[in-house]
Parts: structure tokens; sequence; C-alpha cells
């Protein structure tokens, strides 16, 4: 079977350059997909506590470990804090929700999922919290300054429950100022990257400060389409756009393969969500293509700096992009 190719973190660890994305994987489908992507040889999971699965997601990493598959340290198990536990005295009681509900005693690599921080919602009154205080409407912002955020997670570190630190969604000019003061730098930087959202002058300054890269929502409006999002509702889907589709004929590929490819020959990271055993094999089946600098070229001219997670397009007071 296939296996990804790696890229090496700043403390010389091996980090597998393409993982498996779980947003959207409900319930049992969560549990198949994690259980089928290992057996398939996928070694990264990427998660989130506001994806609502990381119980079913451990559920699939459990049954790999039984079975024989993959034993525990094989396994990069990634997790992010939501925007709602940026508080110090609220981000240990996340990570420990998280790591219970894997079932596991650390986690790989934990993210900070956006550098926004929310009025707390008590995991009793409803979990995942969600953007909206109320669960419904309102959003109630809570000014935490993000370095307090990052020395209790540094604490996690500090005690085992936590390998390595990233941030999410983190635009150049706060990486700048967390690496003025952070003890322990993050390694990863993941943001939204595709051919419509190239993002080359983050992931040069990343690379500058010693971070790899990982880029989510590979196929573009793809995920987005779903959620009926009027942005991509209104965006060519790469998956038709002639000029990927001519390129996936050329090199005997599917039109997802030459984009992932396109990211990863570029030294990008990639976490995309598979549905199919087809799919996963794939996906991973893509590091074996080589696009010519031409065909990068060409496909890196489709970007139009257009982003589809971006939380004040929907969220009262996030601008974080802007």
């Amino acid at each position: 079977m296939p296996s990804s190719p790696v890229v090496w973190l700043r403390d010389g660890a091996e980090f597998p350059q393409i993982g498996m994305g779980t947003w959207k994987h409900n319930g049992e489908k969560a549990s198949e997909a994690v259980y089928n992507g290992l057996k398939n040889g996928y070694r990264l999971i990427d998660g989130a506590c506001d994806y609502g699965n990381e119980k079913e997601c451990g559920e699939g990493l459990r049954r790999a470990i039984v079975h024989d598959i993959v034993t525990r340290d094989e396994v990069w198990v990634v997790s992010k804090l939501w925007n709602t536990f940026h508080r110090k005295e609220h981000v240990k009681e996340a990570v420990l929700r998280s790591l219970h509900d894997w079932g596991v005693s650390y986690f790989d690599l934990y993210y900070v999922h956006f550098p926004i921080s929310l009025q707390y919602v008590s995991p009793d009154e409803r979990y995942p919290p969600g953007w909206f205080v109320d669960g419904k409407s309102k959003v109630a912002h809570d000014p935490v300054p993000f370095r307090e955020t990052w020395e209790a997670l540094e604490a996690l570190v500090d005690l085992g429950l936590i390998k390595h630190l990233g941030v999410s969604n983190m635009c150049s000019a706060l990486l700048m100022d967390l690496m003025s003061y952070a003890r322990i730098k993050p390694s990863v930087l993941q943001i939204e990257i595709h051919p419509y959202n190239v993002q080359e002058r983050a992931v040069q300054y990343a690379r500058s400060q010693g971070l790899e890269v990982t880029g989510y929502s590979s196929f573009g409006p793809l995920g987005f389409r779903e959620l009926n999002m009027p942005k991509a509702l209104h965006a060519q889907p790469l998956f038709t756009h002639p000029m990927i589709t001519t390129l996936a004929e050329a090199h005997d590929a599917t039109p997802a393969q030459i984009v992932l490819r396109w990211a990863t020959q570029r030294g990008i990271c990639v976490i995309p969500k598979s549905d199919t055993l087809q799919q996963m094999g794939e996906n991973l089946a893509s590091a074996k293509i080589k696009l010519t600098e031409e065909e990068m070229n060409a496909i890196s001219g489709l970007n139009l700096g257009l982003r589809f997670n971006d939380p004040a397009d929907d969220f009262e007071g996030c601008h974080i992009f802007s």
C-alpha cells in the first residue's frame, strides 16, 4: 500500500506530509474512516474539538491498535484548542477532555484552532461549544491575550500531554508576535491553501521561522459547497476546472491528485478527507506524480486570494484576516 512522504519538524521529528482530515466525518462514519485510513497507510489523523467526533475517531484508532494495524507511537494524533477555552484555567480542561475522547494519553500535535477568544461555555452546558455563547446567534468575545493561552499550552507540553504545538488560521503578524515570546516554538502552521488561495507569503514567512506548513481545504470550494456557502457555490469547482482536468488527463491521474500534488510538491503538508477506500489510496498515491515547473506555475496562476474559511463572513467581530 502507498505511504506518505515525510517532512521534518524543528526537533527532527518525522511528520507525515499526507494525513487524513476528519472535519464533517460524523458518527460511525468517523470511526470507519479513521480505522480504514490507518489500515491503508495513513499515519496522521487531523481532528479537533469543534468537529464533534473525537470519541468516534478515537474508537477507530483503538480498533486499529487492537487489530495490530498500528501501534500508538506510529500515529500522529492531532487535535485543536477551541476558541472558548483560551483562558489559562480552561486550556488544560479542554486538552484533557479531548484526550479522554480520543482514548490517548498525549497528543502528537495540538493546534490553537483560531486566534480568536470567545466567552467560556462549560462542557456540562454544551460540547462542543461552537461559535455562539447562547448556542443560537450571539457571539461573545473574551479579551484573553494570546500569550496567556500559549503559556498554558507550554505547561502541558512540560507535563507530557502534548508533544508538539501548532497554530492554525494565524496571519504572519500574529505569528511574528508569538515567536517573540514563545518558550516552546510552534512546529506547524495550518492554513487554508488551494489553487484559489496560494498564500505564498504566509508560507515563506512560516518557513523562515522554522515552521512546517499544513494546508487545509486543499480542494478549494468543494467542502464548503456542501454547506451552501455563497462564495463556494459561485466558484468554479477545481475538479471541473479545464486546466486541472487537462493536467489530470496528461498525468493519468484524478483532478484531486493533481491538486494535492501541487501542494505537496511545494513542500506543503495536506490533510484531505476521504470518504472511500479508493479516495484514500488515490490521495496517498498523488505523491508519485511529478509536475513540471510550468505546470506548477500554471496552477498557482489560478490564485484569486479566495478564502472560504473566513469567520468574519458569518460571526460578528471575528475579523482575523482583515
